[in-house]
């Protein structure tokens, strides 16, 4: 599962992201808005480093920030349709190379039997 898992990950996507990169404007994506502290302690990352990434994401077009309407000292991030769309295009490269591999380098048994075990992975990673 981890060389699967860092694989997939690794898919290289015009105008790619960097793992951190990919990490914080997933995170926006699936939370919601956030301020730069709140992702950094999700992350487990110094703010410092949290900055770093969301300026560049920023610079890029990729997440934007507002004014938090509760409290007018802290910014809010959020993704941008422009951030969408890196995020789906890396998913879209990853489902690509998934399909490849499985087309080229498995018979149709082999197919089954993965289409089988998918439900319990699924569970499996719910449990945890």
């Amino acid at each position: 599962m981890g060389v699967l898992l860092r694989r997939i990950r690794q898919v290289p996507v015009g105008g790619g992201l960097s793992m951190p990169e990919r990490q914080a404007l997933s995170r926006l994506d699936r939370q919601g808005p956030a301020s730069a502290s709140e992702l950094a302690r999700r992350e487990q990352i110094t703010a410092q480093a949290m900055g770093a990434t969301l300026a560049t994401l920023q610079a890029r077009g990729l997440i934007e920030r507002r004014p938090d309407p509760n409290d007018g000292r802290r910014a809010v991030l959020s993704v941008t349709p422009a951030g969408h769309q890196a995020l789906e295009d890396k998913r879209n490269a990853q489902t690509a190379m998934l399909a490849q591999a499985l087309t080229a380098h498995f018979t149709a048994e082999e197919l089954a039997r993965l289409g089988a075990a998918a439900p319990l992975l699924e569970r499996l990673g719910e449990s945890l």
